[in-house]
């Protein structure tokens, strides 16, 4: 079974000829390629390119661009615009692009709406015509994302980063695991996946961050390990891990068979996007 990380973030430095819309406390660049040097550093044969919406807002250019270098080792995932009354043509287009696999929707502090907006309702109906699932952020929001899901049974959704708010910075918050019992209530349906991604931000423990294995074990039971797609967010979770410290915890546990380890780092994420990496 290939060893796939359900989200990664690459991306230039920031120029003019691609300036950033932010400036996160990310490294000053990780291209494609490097990316994929960090992937192979540690035995990981593709990854979820998730295009980064801090940087680039709705623009996936550099992710069809990286994608195009490395067509057998990244697949991709765009941000779409709620607000956009085209988003269902940008959606179909996509839908055509060599390697694009998902789009993606936030409910976040920063750009507020409700689960009623009629952009979300735009989004998930032509996801479903276009048969993409919808990354969903929705960490710190996960009533108001649960409402959005059942407003929608026909679309399939995959919940970012365990829908639990994780940290940019050191240390992990005070309770870093607040909202696991919503996250495992969310597990009921079932046209929703999640990724266990960022997962090693939530340590209050040095590496290997052990403590993050008994709130883990709640998930899996809850999701099951086909549903759970493993992944690091890195580079947003860099100034916490790095790249190597979020893969070794989850290959070198004790606390997990090896059919679960398939499944859990390479199995659900390939049948959630229909892709898997080709390594040769």
């Amino acid at each position: 079974m290939p060893i796939i990380d359900s989200q990664v973030h690459a991306y230039e430095a920031n120029t003019p000829k691609r300036p950033w819309h932010s400036v996160p406390n990310w490294p000053p660049h990780v291209t494609g390629d490097e990316m994929v040097a960090a992937m192979d550093k540690v035995g990981v044969d593709g990854a979820i390119f998730i295009s980064a919406f801090s940087l680039y807002q709705y623009d996936a250019s550099y992710a069809v661009e990286v994608q195009r270098a490395h067509p057998d080792r990244m697949a991709i995932v765009k941000p779409v615009d709620p607000d956009d009354p085209k988003v269902a043509d940008v959606i179909a287009d996509w839908k055509k692009t060599p390697g694009a696999v998902g789009v993606r929707i936030f409910l976040r502090d920063e750009n507020p709406r409700p689960p009623t907006d009629p952009g979300f309702d735009r989004i998930l109906k032509a996801a479903v015509q276009n048969d993409l699932p919808v990354n969903f952020l929705c960490w710190g929001k996960l009533d108001e994302g649960a409402r959005l899901i059942d407003r929608h049974p026909n679309a399939r959704f995959i919940i970012d980063h365990l829908g639990i708010l994780q940290p940019r910075l050191p240390p992990a918050p005070p309770q870093p695991w607040a909202d696991l019992p919503k996250v495992l209530e969310l597990a009921r349906r079932s046209n929703v996946v999640i990724k266990v991604s960022g997962a090693c931000t939530l340590s209050k423990e040095p590496y290997p961050f052990p403590d993050i294995w008994d709130p883990l074990a709640r998930i899996f039971d809850a999701w099951g390990f086909e549903r759970c797609l493993w992944g690091t967010d890195w580079t947003r979770a860099s100034a916490v891990v790095n790249y190597e410290q979020a893969v070794k915890p989850f290959l070198e546990t004790k606390r997990l068979s090896d059919s679960e380890r398939a499944m859990l780092m390479g199995g659900a994420c390939a049948k959630a996007y229909g892709w898997s990496p080709r390594k040769g």
